[in-house]
């Protein structure tokens, strides 16, 4: 009789557990979907990838934007559509001064394993004819091919001719607004000089920079036990409550 109500015990605890999980999930996934309309929250890390590789700390910066833009055509997205960081009319054709060589992103951060990630580790090298120019670079997500949503963005950095060593990096991790889907990343250039736009590169140019399997933070929420509440009444927390309260009555029926 002992052993039999020890495991009614923990078969209750067990159900108990079971509820509590299921409506954790549900007032999480309630608000994921009730995000799609939030703005857009990121943090950011920024340093020259020689610094990273000392060790060195980067700029942090949490940045928020407006609602993510899915509609529209994608190649009027960019920052050059109007003004640039500075505020002055940017230049719309690129500066063959300035180019990029190459860039490479890593994702991170997939707690749910689902294969989305929110985090984006963005390396990329910016070339110039000039011996030394100081530049800042704008980076773009696009969902799906629509328009350019700006993510991040540096602070002025130098670039040394073709060298290697004077790459940069940006690490963001999407904290929320961003549907799961396939993204796109762009990244502009421009002359901290005049403000004027000079290189861009992106998807047509690497493959590096397309098709990225993203997310935010919010979403990125390990599965569990999902109960669905229906607001008529009934629902399938009936069947929960019912083994509940069942096992109690049984549980009293035994003392």
């Amino acid at each position: 009789m002992a052993r039999s109500k020890d495991t009614l015990k923990r078969l209750r605890l067990v159900v108990l557990a079971v509820v509590v999980a299921g409506l954790t999930n549900v007032s999480a996934q309630s608000n994921v979907e009730g995000n799609g309309d939030a703005k857009r929250l990121s943090l950011t890390t920024q340093y020259a990838k020689a610094q990273r590789d000392r060790g060195d700390s980067g700029a942090v910066s949490e940045d928020e934007f407006s609602v993510l833009t899915t509609e529209g055509d994608r190649s009027t997205g960019k920052q050059s559509r109007g003004q640039s960081k500075t505020g002055s009319a940017s230049l719309m054709s690129p500066n063959t001064d300035f180019w990029f060589y190459t860039a490479d992103v890593l994702l991170f951060n997939d707690h749910d394993q689902d294969g989305y990630y929110y985090g984006i580790d963005l390396l990329f090298d910016a070339d110039t004819y000039y011996a030394f120019a100081e530049v800042y670079a704008v980076v773009y997500l696009s969902l799906e091919g629509g328009p350019w949503n700006e993510y991040a963005a540096t602070a002025n950095f130098d670039i040394f001719g073709a060298s290697a060593d004077d790459e940069y990096v940006i690490v963001t991790e999407l904290l929320s607004g961003y549907p799961s889907g396939s993204y796109d990343i762009l990244i502009e250039l421009f002359d901290t000089f005049d403000g004027s736009f000079v290189a861009s590169f992106g998807p047509i140019d690497t493959s590096e920079l397309a098709f990225l399997p993203l997310e935010d933070a919010d979403r990125d929420t390990p599965q569990s036990t999902t109960i669905i509440i229906d607001e008529h009444g009934g629902g399938s927390l009936g069947w929960l409550t019912l083994v509940v309260l069942g096992l109690a009555g049984v549980g009293r029926r035994e003392k």
